[in-house]
């Protein structure tokens, strides 16, 4: 069994904005998923992040299991939905992160890290200890309470933070959180306010600052345009203080179908996203190729790395 000395698990957890309040230093499991032993599903070099953190070397990355969220077209289901993955030490993440360090890695990027937060800092502690340097990227679907923001103040460099959706309607039938965008919103805010506009390396590497994700779903242009207005509000109070990054790559994975979302979003409705977002003048960030909705970006969680 994989030590756990140098963590002590919640015993009424309230690491997200749920605070469901399991006792997980008894065992228990939350509505995440997660218990009281850390779990990881993959470590790898990953190539398909925005260009800045991927780069030419690839960003170090461990997706961990559980998710606070339970969106019903998640491609990453295996590990967030039905438990995929290997218990792991402390220790042996401080060697990953260490691990991933030597391959080359531009970054450690996090993937839905918030539900381990107290174990992950702990890693970081030890790797940081034995020479890791590295900017540290918090991964995450936005769904995060400001404290648990604070909390990683001083370990995250970089935020890669989906906003998903304004309306509750929609993010209660999709993801089973009708509180989703008033959760995200003073979030996203406490993150640009930790750590500031983006900072780049002479290579144009992202080495701190935050990325707004967006992903264009399928019947959902409406809601796209409302994520957009609050993402341009932000950029026209402070221009600049973060890297917007609207997706395409929307694939009906999981329940998707269940939930009137079975098919791909139209490079119409993709259009009128992009355009939205031009007009609203996000023009300083990221915009996929329709041609990015591809299963084979989705990787394969075989507990590579771990």
């Amino acid at each position: 069994m994989p030590k756990t000395d140098l963590v002590s698990p919640p015993s009424h957890c309230a690491l997200c904005p749920r605070r469901c309040g399991v006792d997980r230093a008894a065992g228990a499991v939350g509505f995440c998923g997660a218990g009281r032993t850390l779990k990881a599903a993959r470590a790898a070099l990953h190539f398909w992040e925005e260009p800045c953190i991927s780069g030419t070397r690839g960003s170090g990355t461990v997706f961990f299991s559980g998710c606070t969220l339970k969106c019903c077209f998640c491609q990453n289901y295996p590990i967030s939905a039905e438990g995929l993955g290997k218990e792991i030490s402390v220790e042996h993440l401080a060697e990953i992160f260490l691990s991933l360090q030597a391959q080359g890695a531009h970054n450690i990027n996090l993937v839905t890290p918030g539900q381990w937060r107290p174990w992950i800092t702990a890693a970081l502690d030890l790797a940081r200890a034995q020479g890791l340097h590295l900017p540290i990227v918090c991964n995450t679907g936005g769904y995060e309470t400001v404290e648990n923001v604070e909390a990683w103040r001083g370990y995250i460099d970089i935020w890669l933070a989906d906003l998903k959706y304004v309306s509750p309607a929609l993010s209660a039938e999709l993801s089973a959180a009708p509180d989703y965008f008033a959760q995200a919103k003073p979030a996203i805010e406490a993150m640009m306010a930790q750590v500031g506009h983006p900072v780049f390396d002479a290579d144009g590497i992202l080495q701190r600052g935050v990325i707004l994700r967006h992903l264009a779903l399928p019947g959902h242009v409406d809601d796209s345009f409302a994520v957009l207005d609050q993402m341009a509000a932000w950029n026209d109070a402070d221009p600049g203080c973060f890297l917007p990054s609207v997706m395409s790559q929307y694939t009906p994975f999981y329940k998707a179908a269940e939930h009137g979302i079975g098919r791909r979003i139209t490079t119409y409705e993709y259009h009128r996203v992009v355009n939205y977002a031009m007009d609203k003048g996000l023009v300083q960030g990221y915009m996929q190729q329709k041609s990015s909705a591809k299963e084979e970006y989705t990787p394969s969680f075989d507990l590579t790395g771990v």
